[in-house]
């Protein structure tokens, strides 16, 4: 298993590879991994270079020090009092959650501390979310007069619209357990327990088929877009390509010689 390590614009993204699993670590820990813009720069610059890598299975956000992420860089934003400047910060971090729903391979949050506001948007960008049981979210935005309406539209989309209301127009923090239970994480996971917990998860994804989870993470997106008939017309297209997949043939001759089917990726 190969292990590398990397850093982008001076550290403050982090990148580490460990075989066909890829970790990207805010690193601005003393501003609890407010979302700057060159952190968002250095976000959306790793996730386009990491879009083509062919042989990545799993890529995980996570965040340096006591939190996850605190959401924008508020001394930032006030140091910019400019509607075209915030319209531009906005743009680029609504282009790097695109980017996350777009990205070919699973996206997994690996959350502890604090998600709150942008930070909470992020979880509820990636595919996957696994928290800490001491982590904490909120969309804080309305406790200091803003609205968080680019968080909202990723988190209404996990949690639904009345969890979503209650969380944005209250600004209050939500459990792990009961972020897990309305969907806005998918695991949970002792504090000393986070690193295995990942390692677990991503390994149970690393072992099927390349083909299968690349087919189906973009499969999933596109059919909640749909209408129902639609859905089920288009989900039939899919399978039905998936099938003539070389995978597809071998893990269902591996199933059924009770064998342990051997992935080529096509």
């Amino acid at each position: 298993m190969s292990t590398s390590r990397g850093s982008t614009a001076d550290d403050i993204l982090l990148r580490d590879r460990v075989g066909d699993v890829v970790t990207l670590t805010l690193n601005r820990p003393d501003q609890f991994n407010a979302l700057s813009e060159a952190l968002l720069d250095a976000l959306s610059t790793a996730l386009a270079d990491l879009a083509g890598d062919e042989n990545l299975r799993c890529l995980v956000i996570a965040g340096a020090g006591r939190a996850f992420c605190a959401g924008h860089d508020l001394r930032q934003m006030r140091g910019n009092p400019d509607e075209a400047y915030y319209r531009d910060l906005f743009a680029r971090c609504g282009a790097a959650m695109l980017a996350i729903a777009r990205f070919p391979v699973p996206v997994i949050a690996k959350v502890h501390g604090v998600a709150t506001a942008a930070g909470c948007q992020l979880v509820a960008a990636c595919d996957l979310a696994v928290a800490a049981e001491s982590a904490r979210f909120a969309v804080s935005g309305i406790n200091v007069g803003l609205f968080c309406s680019t968080p909202a539209v990723p988190l209404s989309r996990a949690v639904g619209s009345k969890v979503a209301l209650d969380m944005l127009f209250t600004g209050r923090f939500v459990s792990a357990t009961e972020a897990l239970a309305h969907g806005l994480v998918s695991r949970v996971a002792p504090d000393a327990d986070l690193d295995a917990a990942i390692d677990a998860l991503t390994g149970e994804i690393a072992a099927k088929s390349p083909v299968a989870v690349r087919t189906g993470k973009a499969m999933f997106a596109r059919q909640a877009a749909l209408p129902l008939d639609e859905a089920y017309a288009y989900a039939g297209e899919v399978m039905a390509r998936n099938m003539m997949a070389e995978d597809a043939g071998e893990g269902i001759d591996a199933f059924i010689g009770k064998r342990k089917p051997e992935w080529k990726g096509r």
